[in-house]
């Protein structure tokens, strides 16, 4: 109930005036049916945004830290992504993906909408990083399209550490479904949902027009964490 109340009465209608997305594609989006929307991941706005424009109710995989915060602060960011059917997944330790198909091919089997940045966190640059396969072995054991989604813009209205977004307008791209049933009963090959996922990320990376990295993001930023010890930057 609340999430509708937010979706239609509060967080929606205040969210498309303030940035007024422009929105392309949105007829890609099946009117019933399970499906995965697989998008590029620039800013904490994301999360917001996509599914304030979408007919249907859509549930993403959001990592488990949104959920476990200290203080008020981290209750009232619990509350708010529990209410909106947001499921947490525990992204440490070697079951962390295994954990994070069960909970997606849950959503999928409902026949609901699923959301998924296949590049696994935010982009720290605004580029694009290489996909992980959870989503393609999402969408080959449940038979499932895919549809690509790009938001351009949201990392210039909220780029990384900063808390508050700039009001700016941004774009909201979907693709056509992606159909993987030819690979059916190969969600266990390496080759074919390395390639699964490659397509998926391909089609993004048209939408977006990003610079695209053939490199995983936590790595990425890891490596960038690591040199700015280094070299740390002076304050201006």
């Amino acid at each position: 109930m609340f999430y509708y109340v937010l979706k239609y009465v509060v967080l929606g209608p205040l969210l498309r005036l303030v940035f007024r997305p422009r929105i392309e594609g949105l007829e890609h989006i099946p009117d019933d049916g399970a499906a995965i929307v697989a998008g590029n991941h620039l800013s904490f706005s994301d999360h917001f945004l996509m599914p304030a424009i979408l007919r249907r109710r859509i549930t993403f995989l959001a990592k488990a830290e949104y959920f476990t915060g200290p203080g008020i602060k981290g209750k009232l960011t619990a509350a708010f992504f529990h209410s909106i059917g947001q499921i947490p997944v525990d992204r440490s330790g070697k079951e962390a993906g295994q954990a994070a198909i069960r909970e997606g091919l849950g959503v999928l089997s409902k026949g609901e909408l699923l959301g998924i940045y296949p590049e696994g966190t935010r982009s720290h640059d605004g580029r694009l990083y290489k996909g992980k396969v959870g989503v393609a072995v999402m969408a080959i054991r449940a038979g499932v399209p895919v549809i690509p989604c790009a938001m351009v813009g949201t990392f210039e209205i909220q780029p990384p550490g900063q808390k508050m977004p700039s009001i700016k307008r941004v774009t909201i791209r979907f693709g056509e479904p992606l159909d993987f049933s030819r690979y059916a009963g190969l969600e266990d090959q390496k080759a074919a949902i390395r390639a699964v996922t490659d397509e998926i990320m391909y089609a993004i990376l048209g939408l977006s027009g990003q610079e695209y990295v053939d490199e995983y993001a936590v790595k990425a930023k890891a490596a960038q964490a690591e040199e700015n010890k280094k070299f740390p930057r002076r304050p201006r």
